[in-house]
């Protein structure tokens, strides 16, 4: 969602939200991932361990979040739900940060920001 809504976004065009965008789910920015699957290569801890952030934010937010990021003055457009999908998503961290130490690091907003000018470079450099 989150490079679909760039790129649309950054060509100024409208994004649609399936449903009413109250759906929530719990963001974490790449470079957090990747720093937390570099500590989990460097322990013989075994078992689940989520990765994430432990905040729910809902569709409609996120949309908002990118189009700012993105200086875009797309139209959010609201489409039908698609069937079955899941209401909220948001996970527990606490045994990444007490196996680990891991925490994330990157706010949603900055992550964002991040993202957005990563597809702008991109789409320049076509």
């Amino acid at each position: 969602m989150v490079a679909i809504f760039s790129g649309k976004m950054l060509r100024g065009e409208p994004v649609t939200v399936n449903g009413d965008g109250k759906q929530t789910r719990d963001y974490v920015y790449v470079g957090d991932v990747a720093r937390m699957s570099a500590l989990a290569l460097e322990t013989d801890a075994t078992g689940p361990v989520n990765v994430g952030t432990s905040i729910e934010t809902d569709v409609n937010v996120l949309a908002a979040m990118i189009r700012d990021a993105a200086g875009s003055r797309s139209e959010i457009t609201h489409g039908p739900a698609k069937g079955g999908e899941q209401r909220r998503s948001v996970v527990d961290v606490a045994r990444a940060a007490q196996v680990f130490g891991w925490r994330p690091e990157v706010s949603l907003r900055e992550g964002l920001g991040r993202t957005v000018e990563f597809f702008r470079t991109k789409a320049a450099a076509r």
